[in-house]
């Protein structure tokens, strides 16, 4: 049974309910009445009255075992017929008791009638108004003309004539009552289910729109006039960390800050056909966290067309803005790498000849016969010509990096191991280091290329704290992060020895996809701005003096080889956290 019929039955069930209720209520009707005759007409002196008494019992009687079977039955229409025809029984028995044609009871029938066309189609009206005009005919027929027990009417002997003419102008009045409550209650019954099918179908549009607002992958508001919050959406409870509770109420710019200037923006903001007002801008949300939302306004208007708010629609950018800041670095660097081969010969080659050219002239035989000055002098071109080769070999090792030598590797024994041959360099600054590894991470990588990203960020953070007068404090974290997983790709991967895996392509799955390693780098030195964050694995931007800008970018460089990832947070004046993910972690 569907779900439409079963509805049906449901809302027939509590038809017959009415039903038996009016039933219930002739019943109490008819008491009430018979009470009056029988004092009327002196108690004991109406024989006919305890047959009322009796057909009002046993009309109670009929309701309460007809509501017992009510959510039994299957087919409410014949249980409806049946029920009038119960009624039609009980009222031509009031009548037969009470009188026969002159009797009281007679507007029965046409409540029979009436609320039998309500719960019936045009058949049963017909069966309903047949019972009633039969019922009455054999009463009036039988009482009349002396064919059933009892007393007949004072008035008995009448003609026939004029009998069958009175049965036929009540049967007649029947009919046509029947005729104009089943035409109303058809038409009740269609209006009904007319607007049953609108409150569904406008239950189910309500319903879609609720689905499709929740479901939205973007935050969705909507203002009033006066620029507060009237709905919010639970991707906008996400992005923003406010609950839609709180935020309802609130003024659109204290619950995003500057959105408020978007949407004042209107027509002269139109980026596109629709009319939307775009915009990018940053945000923090409840949970303290950075973002970059894009975010679009336009109107909101009533069914009359006239502007009653605004809807603001937004999303959380800050990937993407990682990513056209992450592409216009690599553009940057795909020109940089564009020189190096060349810078490699046009400059290395001749500083080589200028330093063995001027070592010659400090050895040669009339290098004696220099003064001191000349002395002095040559010795600076050596220095700088050697400081010069140092940079160019930084620059190379950026540009061209060696090939990764993958294995696997145990990190925290290769972390722990820089720890312990850095410690005298932090002992220098006077650095408490505090070490909290996690055991037996494994990843795989070269060896060498991670011993020196880990040891590069170290000397990188002993060297920020150098300058500060106390509390320097090196902290440095290993663990495994599944959450992370997303900011890295697939690990190098090893070679097979055996050639037997899987695809037979002789080479291993390397590590586990799901889970990444994480190595945090913490100072307590003097941090970094915005501006020198964005920067800061540029090639050439060093903040310190006698810096190339290379080590940062070559260290980048290593972790991309291997698949990972590196972040910078920091505050100026709260220390700088270097954070490291590596794909693939595993523990033993």
């Amino acid at each position: 049974m569907g779900l439409a019929a079963a509805t049906s039955i449901d809302r027939d069930r509590r038809g017959l309910g009415y039903l038996i209720g009016g039933r219930l209520l002739l019943a109490g009707l008819s008491l009430g009445l018979a009470v009056a005759i029988d004092r009327m007409e002196g108690g004991s002196s109406q024989t006919g009255i305890w047959g009322v008494y009796w057909t009002v019992i046993a009309a109670f009687l009929a309701t309460i075992v007809s509501a017992s079977m009510i959510h039994r039955t299957t087919d409410p229409a014949r249980f409806a017929t049946v029920q009038v025809g119960i009624d039609v029984t009980i009222v031509t028995a009031l009548v037969y008791f009470s009188g026969g044609g002159e009797s009281f009871f007679t507007f029965l029938y046409a409540l029979v009638v009436l609320y039998g066309a309500l719960f019936l189609d045009r058949g049963g009206v017909a069966l309903s108004c047949a019972l009633a005009v039969g019922g009455y005919g054999l009463v009036l027929f039988g009482v009349e003309l002396g064919l059933l027990p009892g007393s007949s009417s004072e008035e008995g002997g009448r003609p026939l004539a004029l009998l069958v003419a009175y049965w036929g102008f009540y049967a007649g009045a029947l009919v046509v009552l029947g005729m104009l409550a089943n035409t109303l209650s058809a038409e009740l019954r269609a209006t009904g289910a007319a607007l049953d099918r609108r409150t569904h179908d406008l239950r189910r549009l309500r319903d879609l729109h609720l689905r499709t607002v929740e479901s939205l992958e973007s935050g969705l508001l909507t203002t009033d006039q006066t620029g507060r919050v009237t709905s919010f959406n639970p991707e906008a409870e996400r992005i923003t960390g406010i609950a839609s509770g709180d935020a309802t109420g609130r003024t659109l710019d204290d619950v995003i800050p500057g959105a408020s200037a978007i949407v004042a923006l209107g027509p002269r903001a139109r980026s596109d056909e629709r009319g939307a007002d775009r915009a990018r801008l940053p945000y923090r949300n409840a949970q303290g966290e950075e973002l970059f939302l894009g975010l679009a306004a336009s109107g909101l208007n009533d069914e009359a067309g006239n502007q009653i708010g605004h809807v603001v629609i937004f999303q959380d950018v800050t990937g993407v803005v990682g990513m056209e800041q992450e592409l216009r670095r690599s553009e940057r660097l795909a020109a940089v790498g564009e020189m190096a081969a060349r810078m490699a010969h046009e400059i290395r080659n001749p500083l080589a000849s200028i330093s063995g050219s001027v070592q010659v002239l400090q050895t040669g035989p009339s290098a004696a016969d220099y003064d001191p000055e000349h002395t002095r002098l040559m010795g600076i071109v050596v220095r700088e010509v050697d400081r010069l080769n140092v940079l160019i070999s930084d620059f190379l090792r950026y540009s061209r990096p060696s090939p990764t030598k993958a294995e696997r590797l145990d990190l925290t024994a290769l972390v722990s191991d820089v720890a312990e041959m850095a410690r005298s360099r932090s002992a220098e600054v006077g650095a408490e280091v505090t070490l909290a590894l996690e055991e037996g991470v494994r990843v795989v990588g070269d060896p060498s290329q991670l011993e020196a990203i880990v040891w590069n960020l170290w000397n990188n953070a002993i060297e920020a704290m150098a300058g500060e007068d106390s509390d320097r404090r090196l902290t440095v974290r290993l663990y495994r992060s599944e959450a992370e997983a997303h900011r890295v790709q697939r690990p190098p991967q090893v070679p097979d020895p055996t050639g037997r895996n899987e695809e037979g392509g002789g080479i291993q799955p390397a590590g586990r996809p799901g889970w990444s390693a994480v190595l945090e780098i913490e100072d307590t030195g003097p941090g970094l701005t915005p501006e020198v964050q964005e920067q800061i694995f540029e090639p050439f931007f060093t903040t310190k003096d006698d810096g190339t800008g290379l080590g940062l970018s070559t260290v980048q460089r290593l972790v991309e080889q291997h698949g990972g990832a590196i972040t910078v947070s920091s505050r100026p004046g709260d220390g700088t956290c270097f954070r490291v993910i590596l794909a693939g972690a595993e523990t033993e």
